[in-house]
C-alpha cells in the first residue's frame, strides 16, 4: 500500500492563502492604524466564502477555465465583503492603503493558485502522485476514458487495464466483468470507471457495495442520452468527456469530519464541566448506598472500523456475570432502583462524554454494540457493517425514532440499522443538533423502552 499525501494538498493551499492575506495586510496596512479586528474579519470571511463556493475544489481533471471561474467567483464575493467592512464597522471611513491591500491580495493569490496548479500537473506528468485505475466495459465512451488516461500524463492516472465480457486481443484486457472483484481485491486499485451501457442495475448495485467496503472511488461513464440521479454529480474530463461521480458520503469530506469533531469536543467539555462535575459525586453516593461495586461500569464495545474500545456508563445493575452477554429486559431483576432511575432518564450514559473527548465516540451516531451481539446481527441484516464507518454515538437517529433498548424481534434491529445507515448517508450538522434536542425532549417526556 503506497503512502498517500494528496489529502494535504487542499489544507496546504488554504494555509498558504491565509498567510498571504495576513502578511500583505500586516505589511501594507499603516501600522499606526493597524486593526486586528479587520485582519480577523477578512481572514474569516475568506474561509467562509471559499468553503461555501468551493474555491478549493480543484481536482486532477479540473481544467484551466474552471480555475479562472473559481477565481472570478471567489474574488467578486470577497471584494464585496472586504468593502462591506468599512461601511459596517468603520462608518464609511477610508482605511489607509485599502485598495492596495485588496489588489495585492487578489493578484498574489492568483499567481500562487496557478503556480501550484501547473507545478502539480508537472509533478504528476513525471509519474508521481498518481491514481491507479481500471475500466469496466469497452464501448466507445470507455475507449475515450482510456485514451485520456494514456495520453494525458499530467492528470496523474495510472491505467491498469479493462474488463469486458467480450474477449479482446488488446494488451490491457484483464478478463471478464465478474473477474474484476478478485483482481481489484488483489491489486492496489484507487478508482473504477464503469460504463453504464454494459452493466445492469444489479451489477452496479453490487459494484457500489464492493467499492464502499474497499474504500475505492467509483465513477460512471454514461451514454450520451443518459440521465443521472441526485446521488451522482457530473464531471468533465479534458473538457469533452462527461463522467458521473458517485457522490461521497458526508463523512468522506474532511471538512465534515472536523466540524463534527470540534462540536463533539466543545459539547462534551460543556457537559463534563457544568453537569458531571457536580452530578458525579451525588450519583457516586446514591449508587454506593444501594449496592456494592464500582460506580463506573466499563464494557468493551465495537467502535469505528469494528475496533474495540472501553465504553463507560454509570452502573445501573447489581454485579452479575451476564452483563457482557445479555441486554437489560423489562422488569430485569439485575437493575437496581437507582439504576432504573438512571436508565429512565438516560443519565447512565453521561460518562460516555469522556469517550467522546478521547475520540472513541461521537455525541451523535449509531449506538455501539457488544461484539457477540454484533456477530449475530451481521447474519440477519444486510449492510450492518456500514455502521462501522463512523464513530458510535451516545444518541442517534434510531434512538430518537423509538428504536432503543431491548431487541425483541428481528425487525427491531433491521429498523435500527436502516435508520443508522440513513443517518450516515444524509448527515448534516443541523441533523445532529435536531437529534440532540429530540434526545433531551425524550428524557423529559420519558421513554417506554428506557429500562
Amino acid at each position: 500500500m503506497k503512502k498517500r499525501y494528496s489529502y494535504l494538498i487542499k489544507p496546504l493551499q488554504i494555509i498558504l492563502d491565509i498567510i498571504i492575506i495576513n502578511l500583505i495586510t500586516y505589511v501594507i496596512y499603516d501600522i499606526e492604524y493597524f486593526n486586528i479586528y479587520f485582519l480577523s474579519y477578512i481572514t474569516g470571511f475568506w474561509l467562509v466564502t471559499s468553503y461555501l463556493f468551493g474555491f478549493y475544489k480543484i481536482y486532477r481533471y479540473t481544467s484551466v477555465l474552471r480555475v479562472f471561474t473559481l477565481l472570478g467567483k471567489q474574488f467578486l464575493i470577497f471584494t464585496l465583503g472586504y468593502f462591506a467592512y468599512f461601511g459596517i464597522f468603520k462608518e464609511g471611513s477610508v482605511v489607509n492603503n485599502q485598495f492596495l491591500i485588496l489588489t495585492s491580495i487578489l493578484s498574489t493569490i492568483t499567481i500562487f493558485k496557478f503556480l501550484f496548479f501547473f507545478l502539480l500537473k508537472k509533478y504528476r506528468s513525471l509519474g508521481k502522485n498518481f491514481r491507479t485505475t481500471v475500466v469496466l466495459g469497452f464501448d466507445d465512451s470507455a475507449k475515450k476514458v482510456i485514451k485520456i488516461f494514456q495520453s494525458k500524463a499530467n492528470l496523474g492516472y495510472k491505467y491498469l487495464g479493462f474488463f469486458s465480457d467480450k474477449e479482446s486481443k488488446y494488451s490491457n484486457y484483464l478478463g471478464k466483468l465478474n473477474e474484476c472483484f478478485k483482481y481489484i481485491s488483489e491489486n492496489s486499485v484507487d478508482e473504477i470507471y464503469c460504463s453504464l451501457s454494459v452493466l445492469t442495475k444489479e451489477q452496479i448495485k453490487e459494484l457500489n457495495k464492493f467499492v464502499i467496503e474497499k474504500g475505492i472511488v467509483l465513477k460512471l461513464i454514461p451514454e450520451s442520452n443518459e440521465l443521472y440521479s441526485k446521488n451522482q454529480s457530473a464531471e468533465y474530463y479534458d473538457d469533452t468527456l462527461l463522467v458521473l461521480n458517485v457522490n461521497k458520503l458526508p463523512f468522506e469530506f474532511a471538512e465534515n469530519f472536523y466540524i463534527k469533531r470540534i462540536f463533539d469536543i466543545f459539547f462534551s467539555l460543556f457537559v463534563c464541566l457544568f453537569v458531571l462535575s457536580w452530578l458525579w459525586p451525588i450519583l457516586w453516593v446514591l449508587v454506593k448506598l444501594e449496592s456494592k461495586g464500582p460506580v463506573l461500569f466499563k464494557q468493551k464495545r465495537e467502535g469505528i472500523n469494528g475496533e474495540e474500545f472501553v465504553c463507560y456508563k454509570f452502573r445501573s445493575m447489581k454485579i452479575n456475570k451476564l452483563s457482557d452477554k445479555i441486554h437489560a429486559t423489562k422488569n430485569d431483576a439485575r437493575v437496581t432502583k437507582m439504576g432504573a432511575f438512571l436508565r429512565k432518564t438516560s443519565m447512565d450514559e453521561l460518562p460516555q462524554f469522556f469517550n467522546v473527548l478521547v475520540g472513541d465516540m461521537s455525541v451523535v451516531g449509531p449506538r455501539p454494540h457488544l461484539e457477540s451481539l454484533s456477530l449475530e446481527y451481521q447474519k440477519d441484516v444486510d449492510d450492518y457493517l456500514k455502521r462501522h464507518i463512523v464513530k458510535p454515538g451516545i444518541t442517534g437517529l434510531a434512538q430518537v425514532s423509538g428504536y432503543r433498548g431491548e431487541i425483541k424481534r428481528r425487525t427491531d434491529i433491521k429498523n435500527r440499522v436502516r435508520l443508522d445507515i440513513f443517518y450516515i448517508e444524509n448527515w448534516s450538522f443541523f441533523l445532529d443538533i435536531k437529534i440532540i434536542l429530540q434526545t433531551i425532549l425524550n428524557v423529559f417526556k420519558g421513554e417506554e423502552k428506557a429500562y
